[in-house]
Protein backbone atom coordinates (compact mmCIF):
# COMPACT_ATOMS: atom_id res chain seq x y z
CA UNK A 1 0.00 0.00 0.00
CA UNK A 2 1.30 3.44 -0.89
CA UNK A 3 2.71 5.58 1.89
CA UNK A 4 2.48 9.35 2.10
CA UNK A 5 3.99 11.98 4.37
CA UNK A 6 1.50 13.39 6.86
CA UNK A 7 1.65 17.11 6.23
CA UNK A 8 5.08 18.43 7.19
CA UNK A 9 5.47 16.05 10.15
CA UNK A 10 7.83 13.66 8.38
CA UNK A 11 5.59 10.77 9.50
CA UNK A 12 4.80 8.20 6.78
CA UNK A 13 1.21 6.93 6.74
CA UNK A 14 -0.75 4.60 4.48
CA UNK A 15 -3.14 6.17 1.97
CA UNK A 16 -5.95 4.23 3.64
CA UNK A 17 -6.41 4.98 7.33
CA UNK A 18 -8.39 2.51 9.45
CA UNK A 19 -11.21 4.38 11.18
CA UNK A 20 -12.33 2.72 14.40
CA UNK A 21 -15.75 4.32 14.91
CA UNK A 22 -17.53 1.06 14.11
CA UNK A 23 -15.65 -0.96 16.73
CA UNK A 24 -17.81 -1.24 19.84
CA UNK A 25 -21.56 -0.87 20.46
CA UNK A 26 -21.94 1.77 17.73
CA UNK A 27 -21.07 -0.90 15.16
CA UNK A 28 -19.50 -4.24 16.06
CA UNK A 29 -19.73 -5.00 19.79
CA UNK A 30 -17.63 -8.18 19.45
CA UNK A 31 -14.15 -7.21 20.66
CA UNK A 32 -12.42 -10.28 19.24
CA UNK A 33 -13.99 -9.78 15.81
CA UNK A 34 -13.03 -6.09 15.84
CA UNK A 35 -9.45 -6.91 16.85
CA UNK A 36 -9.29 -9.42 13.98
CA UNK A 37 -10.34 -6.69 11.53
CA UNK A 38 -7.64 -4.37 12.87
CA UNK A 39 -4.98 -7.08 12.58
CA UNK A 40 -6.01 -7.87 9.02
CA UNK A 41 -5.74 -4.19 8.07
CA UNK A 42 -2.25 -3.97 9.58
CA UNK A 43 -1.18 -7.14 7.77
CA UNK A 44 -2.43 -5.59 4.50
CA UNK A 45 -0.15 -2.57 4.89
CA UNK A 46 -2.35 -0.11 6.76
CA UNK A 47 -0.20 1.60 9.40
CA UNK A 48 -2.58 4.43 10.34
CA UNK A 49 -5.50 4.08 12.80
CA UNK A 50 -7.93 6.85 13.75
CA UNK A 51 -10.35 6.70 16.66
CA UNK A 52 -11.88 9.09 19.24
CA UNK A 53 -12.70 9.06 22.94
CA UNK A 54 -16.40 9.52 22.16
CA UNK A 55 -16.72 6.48 19.89
CA UNK A 56 -18.89 4.02 21.83
CA UNK A 57 -18.13 5.96 25.01
CA UNK A 58 -14.43 5.06 24.90
CA UNK A 59 -14.88 1.40 24.01
CA UNK A 60 -13.44 1.92 20.53
CA UNK A 61 -10.18 3.12 22.07
CA UNK A 62 -10.16 0.11 24.38
CA UNK A 63 -10.54 -2.26 21.42
CA UNK A 64 -7.76 -0.52 19.49
CA UNK A 65 -5.56 -0.81 22.58
CA UNK A 66 -6.22 -4.55 22.75
CA UNK A 67 -5.34 -4.93 19.06
CA UNK A 68 -2.03 -3.10 19.45
CA UNK A 69 -0.93 -4.94 22.59
CA UNK A 70 1.85 -7.46 22.25
CA UNK A 71 4.32 -5.51 20.14
CA UNK A 72 2.28 -3.90 17.35
CA UNK A 73 2.16 -0.39 18.80
CA UNK A 74 5.56 0.79 17.55
CA UNK A 75 4.63 0.15 13.90
CA UNK A 76 1.32 2.03 13.99
CA UNK A 77 0.64 5.75 13.63
CA UNK A 78 -2.14 6.16 16.18
CA UNK A 79 -4.61 9.05 16.07
CA UNK A 80 -7.46 9.86 18.41
CA UNK A 81 -9.69 12.84 19.13
CA UNK A 82 -11.30 14.73 22.00
CA UNK A 83 -14.06 17.36 22.44
CA UNK A 84 -17.36 15.45 22.43
CA UNK A 85 -19.18 15.13 25.80
CA UNK A 86 -17.98 12.19 27.90
CA UNK A 87 -20.67 12.39 30.57
CA UNK A 88 -23.29 14.67 32.05
CA UNK A 89 -20.80 17.07 33.62
CA UNK A 90 -20.53 20.09 31.27
CA UNK A 91 -16.78 20.22 31.94
CA UNK A 92 -16.29 16.65 30.66
CA UNK A 93 -15.90 17.72 27.06
CA UNK A 94 -14.88 20.71 24.99
CA UNK A 95 -11.46 22.20 24.36
CA UNK A 96 -10.50 23.81 27.68
CA UNK A 97 -7.14 23.08 29.29
CA UNK A 98 -9.06 21.59 32.21
CA UNK A 99 -10.63 18.95 29.99
CA UNK A 100 -7.68 18.33 27.65
CA UNK A 101 -5.30 17.31 30.44
CA UNK A 102 -7.87 14.81 31.71
CA UNK A 103 -9.06 13.59 28.32
CA UNK A 104 -5.57 12.72 27.12
CA UNK A 105 -4.84 10.64 30.23
CA UNK A 106 -8.13 8.78 29.79
CA UNK A 107 -7.34 8.06 26.14
CA UNK A 108 -3.78 6.92 26.92
CA UNK A 109 -5.14 4.51 29.53
CA UNK A 110 -7.80 3.05 27.24
CA UNK A 111 -5.36 2.76 24.33
CA UNK A 112 -2.73 1.13 26.54
CA UNK A 113 0.04 3.39 25.27
CA UNK A 114 2.43 6.05 26.54
CA UNK A 115 1.97 8.38 23.58
CA UNK A 116 -0.47 9.40 20.86
CA UNK A 117 0.96 10.14 17.43
CA UNK A 118 -1.82 12.53 16.38
CA UNK A 119 -4.14 14.12 18.93
CA UNK A 120 -7.04 15.93 17.27
CA UNK A 121 -9.66 18.46 18.30
CA UNK A 122 -12.88 16.75 17.19
CA UNK A 123 -14.59 20.13 16.78
CA UNK A 124 -13.61 23.70 17.66
CA UNK A 125 -15.47 25.17 20.62
CA UNK A 126 -16.37 28.86 20.08
CA UNK A 127 -16.56 29.32 23.85
CA UNK A 128 -12.85 28.59 24.29
CA UNK A 129 -9.98 30.84 23.25
CA UNK A 130 -7.96 28.96 20.63
CA UNK A 131 -4.79 29.98 22.47
CA UNK A 132 -6.08 28.18 25.57
CA UNK A 133 -6.47 25.01 23.52
CA UNK A 134 -3.15 25.36 21.71
CA UNK A 135 -1.34 26.07 24.97
CA UNK A 136 -2.59 22.85 26.54
CA UNK A 137 -1.86 20.81 23.42
CA UNK A 138 1.61 22.32 23.09
CA UNK A 139 2.38 21.23 26.65
CA UNK A 140 1.35 17.66 25.78
CA UNK A 141 3.74 17.70 22.82
CA UNK A 142 6.57 19.01 24.99
CA UNK A 143 5.82 16.34 27.61
CA UNK A 144 6.09 13.61 24.96
CA UNK A 145 2.52 12.40 25.43
CA UNK A 146 1.54 13.62 21.96
CA UNK A 147 3.67 13.75 18.82
CA UNK A 148 1.52 16.05 16.65
CA UNK A 149 -1.82 17.83 16.88
CA UNK A 150 -4.67 18.26 14.41
CA UNK A 151 -8.31 19.27 14.09
CA UNK A 152 -11.46 17.97 12.43
CA UNK A 153 -14.33 19.54 10.49
CA UNK A 154 -13.17 23.15 10.74
CA UNK A 155 -13.84 25.99 8.36
CA UNK A 156 -10.98 27.49 6.35
CA UNK A 157 -11.16 30.69 8.39
CA UNK A 158 -10.76 28.72 11.65
CA UNK A 159 -7.86 26.81 10.16
CA UNK A 160 -6.06 30.03 9.26
CA UNK A 161 -6.77 31.69 12.61
CA UNK A 162 -5.31 28.70 14.45
CA UNK A 163 -2.15 28.87 12.33
CA UNK A 164 -1.80 32.59 13.03
CA UNK A 165 -2.28 32.18 16.77
CA UNK A 166 0.31 29.41 16.89
CA UNK A 167 2.85 31.54 15.05
CA UNK A 168 2.25 34.67 17.11
CA UNK A 169 2.12 32.97 20.51
CA UNK A 170 4.89 30.44 19.90
CA UNK A 171 2.55 27.44 20.14
CA UNK A 172 2.72 24.07 18.40
CA UNK A 173 0.91 24.26 15.05
CA UNK A 174 -1.96 22.06 14.02
CA UNK A 175 -0.53 19.65 11.45
CA UNK A 176 -3.66 18.02 10.07
CA UNK A 177 -7.31 18.56 9.22
CA UNK A 178 -9.95 15.80 9.12
CA UNK A 179 -12.89 16.91 6.93
CA UNK A 180 -15.83 14.98 5.45
CA UNK A 181 -15.06 14.32 1.80
CA UNK A 182 -16.61 12.07 -0.81
CA UNK A 183 -18.00 12.26 -4.32
CA UNK A 184 -21.37 13.13 -2.79
CA UNK A 185 -19.90 15.72 -0.40
CA UNK A 186 -17.44 17.99 -2.23
CA UNK A 187 -17.97 21.36 -0.55
CA UNK A 188 -14.51 21.25 1.10
CA UNK A 189 -13.01 21.59 -2.38
CA UNK A 190 -13.99 25.28 -2.30
CA UNK A 191 -11.62 26.42 0.42
CA UNK A 192 -10.81 23.86 3.14
CA UNK A 193 -8.66 21.61 0.95
CA UNK A 194 -6.74 24.38 -0.84
CA UNK A 195 -6.23 26.22 2.46
CA UNK A 196 -4.89 23.05 4.07
CA UNK A 197 -2.49 22.68 1.14
CA UNK A 198 -1.25 26.25 1.47
CA UNK A 199 -0.49 25.74 5.15
CA UNK A 200 1.14 22.35 4.68
CA UNK A 201 -1.48 20.38 6.59
CA UNK A 202 -2.05 16.70 6.07
CA UNK A 203 -5.67 15.81 5.30
CA UNK A 204 -7.48 12.74 6.64
CA UNK A 205 -10.75 12.55 4.71
CA UNK A 206 -13.56 10.88 6.62
CA UNK A 207 -16.76 9.31 5.26
CA UNK A 208 -15.28 8.72 1.76
CA UNK A 209 -18.13 6.25 1.09
CA UNK A 210 -20.69 8.90 2.09
CA UNK A 211 -21.99 6.91 5.04
CA UNK A 212 -22.47 3.80 2.90
CA UNK A 213 -24.20 5.46 -0.04
CA UNK A 214 -21.15 4.64 -2.18
CA UNK A 215 -20.74 1.08 -0.93
CA UNK A 216 -22.43 -0.31 -4.05
CA UNK A 217 -25.61 -1.29 -2.25
CA UNK A 218 -27.56 1.82 -3.22
CA UNK A 219 -28.69 1.14 -6.79
CA UNK A 220 -32.07 1.60 -8.40
CA UNK A 221 -34.11 -1.55 -8.78
CA UNK A 222 -32.52 -3.22 -5.78
CA UNK A 223 -33.84 -3.80 -2.29
CA UNK A 224 -32.18 -1.24 -0.04
CA UNK A 225 -32.13 -2.13 3.63
CA UNK A 226 -30.49 1.07 4.79
CA UNK A 227 -27.46 1.38 7.07
CA UNK A 228 -26.11 -1.87 8.43
CA UNK A 229 -25.51 -0.94 12.06
CA UNK A 230 -28.35 -0.41 14.49
CA UNK A 231 -26.54 2.61 15.94
CA UNK A 232 -26.36 4.32 12.56
CA UNK A 233 -30.06 3.67 11.96
CA UNK A 234 -30.89 5.19 15.32
CA UNK A 235 -28.61 8.23 15.05
CA UNK A 236 -28.75 8.98 11.33
CA UNK A 237 -31.85 7.19 10.04
CA UNK A 238 -33.17 10.30 8.28
CA UNK A 239 -30.12 10.27 6.00
CA UNK A 240 -31.35 7.01 4.47
CA UNK A 241 -35.10 7.64 4.35
CA UNK A 242 -35.89 7.28 0.65
CA UNK A 243 -39.20 9.07 1.06
CA UNK A 244 -37.20 12.31 1.39
CA UNK A 245 -36.42 14.13 -1.88
CA UNK A 246 -32.82 14.83 -0.83
CA UNK A 247 -32.18 11.11 -0.38
CA UNK A 248 -33.69 10.42 -3.77
CA UNK A 249 -31.08 12.81 -5.17
CA UNK A 250 -28.37 10.82 -3.41
CA UNK A 251 -29.79 7.60 -4.83
CA UNK A 252 -29.76 9.09 -8.34
CA UNK A 253 -26.11 10.08 -7.94
CA UNK A 254 -25.10 6.77 -6.33
CA UNK A 255 -26.81 4.82 -9.12
CA UNK A 256 -25.05 6.87 -11.83
CA UNK A 257 -21.71 6.43 -10.08
CA UNK A 258 -22.32 2.70 -9.79
CA UNK A 259 -22.95 2.50 -13.53
CA UNK A 260 -19.75 4.47 -14.19
CA UNK A 261 -17.79 2.11 -11.95
CA UNK A 262 -19.18 -0.86 -13.87
CA UNK A 263 -18.01 0.68 -17.14
CA UNK A 264 -14.56 1.33 -15.70
CA UNK A 265 -14.21 -2.24 -14.44
CA UNK A 266 -14.21 -1.10 -10.81
CA UNK A 267 -16.41 -1.55 -7.79
CA UNK A 268 -18.24 1.52 -6.55
CA UNK A 269 -16.06 1.36 -3.43
CA UNK A 270 -12.88 1.44 -5.52
CA UNK A 271 -14.22 4.38 -7.51
CA UNK A 272 -15.21 6.31 -4.38
CA UNK A 273 -12.00 5.75 -2.43
CA UNK A 274 -9.70 6.36 -5.40
CA UNK A 275 -11.51 9.64 -6.06
CA UNK A 276 -10.73 10.82 -2.53
CA UNK A 277 -7.13 9.60 -2.35
CA UNK A 278 -6.50 11.06 -5.80
CA UNK A 279 -7.03 14.64 -4.66
CA UNK A 280 -3.62 16.32 -4.28
CA UNK A 281 -4.54 17.75 -0.85
CA UNK A 282 -5.57 14.41 0.66
CA UNK A 283 -3.06 12.32 2.59
CA UNK A 284 -5.30 9.43 3.64
CA UNK A 285 -8.90 8.33 3.26
CA UNK A 286 -10.42 7.00 6.47
CA UNK A 287 -12.22 3.72 5.92
CA UNK A 288 -14.63 2.58 8.63
CA UNK A 289 -15.34 -1.14 8.27
CA UNK A 290 -17.67 -2.86 10.70
CA UNK A 291 -16.90 -6.39 9.53
CA UNK A 292 -14.08 -8.30 7.85
CA UNK A 293 -16.12 -8.37 4.63
CA UNK A 294 -16.35 -4.58 4.67
CA UNK A 295 -12.60 -4.30 5.19
CA UNK A 296 -11.70 -6.66 2.35
CA UNK A 297 -13.91 -4.76 -0.10
CA UNK A 298 -12.24 -1.48 0.89
CA UNK A 299 -8.68 -2.80 0.77
CA UNK A 300 -9.30 -3.53 -2.91
CA UNK A 301 -9.16 0.22 -3.52
CA UNK A 302 -5.52 0.49 -2.46
CA UNK A 303 -3.34 1.84 -5.27
CA UNK A 304 -6.27 2.36 -7.69
CA UNK A 305 -5.80 5.48 -9.84
CA UNK A 306 -8.70 6.96 -11.80
CA UNK A 307 -8.20 8.12 -15.38
CA UNK A 308 -8.89 11.70 -16.43
CA UNK A 309 -11.91 10.47 -18.38
CA UNK A 310 -13.44 8.80 -15.33
CA UNK A 311 -12.78 11.90 -13.23
CA UNK A 312 -14.51 14.06 -15.86
CA UNK A 313 -17.50 11.72 -15.80
CA UNK A 314 -17.66 12.00 -11.99
CA UNK A 315 -17.71 15.80 -12.32
CA UNK A 316 -20.73 15.49 -14.61
CA UNK A 317 -22.62 13.52 -11.95
CA UNK A 318 -21.61 15.67 -8.96
CA UNK A 319 -19.97 18.96 -9.88
CA UNK A 320 -16.74 20.11 -8.19
CA UNK A 321 -17.51 21.82 -4.89
CA UNK A 322 -21.09 20.50 -4.81
CA UNK A 323 -22.58 18.58 -1.90
CA UNK A 324 -25.73 16.65 -2.72
CA UNK A 325 -27.12 17.03 0.81
CA UNK A 326 -25.72 20.28 2.26
CA UNK A 327 -27.30 19.53 5.65
CA UNK A 328 -25.44 16.25 6.10
CA UNK A 329 -22.14 17.74 7.24
CA UNK A 330 -22.98 21.33 8.15
CA UNK A 331 -19.97 23.57 8.74
CA UNK A 332 -21.86 26.71 9.69
CA UNK A 333 -20.51 29.68 11.58
CA UNK A 334 -21.51 29.82 15.26
CA UNK A 335 -22.86 33.28 14.44
CA UNK A 336 -25.67 31.55 12.53
CA UNK A 337 -26.75 29.39 15.46
CA UNK A 338 -30.31 30.18 16.62
CA UNK A 339 -29.14 31.58 19.96
CA UNK A 340 -26.78 34.00 18.19
CA UNK A 341 -29.29 35.45 15.75
CA UNK A 342 -30.90 38.81 16.42
CA UNK A 343 -34.67 38.55 16.75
Amino acid sequence: MRQRILGHTGISVSELCLGAMMFGPWGNPDHDASVAVIHRALDAGVNFIDTADAYSGGESETIVGKALAGGRRDDVVLATKFFMPMGEDPNHGGTSRRWIVKAVEDSLRRLGTDWIDLYQVHRFDPRTDIDETLGALSDLVHQGKVRAIGHSTVKASELVEAQWVAERRGRERFRTEQPPYSILSRSVEHDVLPTAQRHGLGVLAYSPLAGGWLSGGYRKGRDIAGPGSAARKMRFGHRYDLSLPINQRKLDAADALGALADEAGLTTIQLALAFVTGHPAVTSAIIGPRTMEHLESQLEAADVVLSADVLDRIDEIVAPGETVDPGEFPMLSPALAPEARRR
